[in-house]
């Protein structure tokens, strides 16, 4: 294994220990308070007349569903590594519109400040601001396609 030049730490360590930790104390947030946030927010999804049909007709068992949800929010805000999946693939084929990212969010925001620090939920509804901006552009450009599923148009 390579060493530094003070031949005390390897080289290809990872930094990921070290920014995880500083995350968690600048915000607040760790694996405990991410579980919750991810079942108090999918809790108003599933009462929620606009995203609950989206979400009820593809998922049936939800308690693999949650655990994927907290590793992802685990690597998103604590950059952990522990989500492996490939969300853009997932959720191109949905017949979701504006209108669906917009009430996500809302939801979101309420329920991170609910949840989290001031500034644990600054930092979630941050990136969950941005995950929405991209998934929204990568679904319109999927239902924009000449091969796009009619249903999503």
């Amino acid at each position: 294994m390579a060493m530094t030049i003070d031949d005390q730490t390897p080289r290809n360590a990872s930094a990921r220990p070290e920014m995880t930790a500083a995350i968690m104390a600048e915000t607040g947030l760790d694996e405990g308070v991410l579980r919750d946030l991810v079942h108090a927010f999918y809790d108003k999804v599933r009462r929620d007349a606009i995203l609950d049909p989206i979400f009820a007709a593809r998922i049936t068992d939800w308690g693999p569903h949650l655990e994927r949800m907290v590793a992802f929010w685990s690597s998103v805000a604590l950059m952990t590594g522990r989500y492996h999946g490939r969300p853009v693939p997932a959720h191109t084929p949905l017949p979701v519109n504006g209108a669906h990212f917009d009430r996500w969010l809302a939801l979101f925001r309420e329920t991170a400040h609910e949840v989290c620090t001031p500034a644990g939920a600054a930092h979630v509804i941050d990136r969950a601001e941005r995950i929405a901006r991209s998934l929204h552009i990568a679904v319109e450009e999927a239902q924009a396609a000449p091969d796009a599923i009619p249903a999503l148009r």
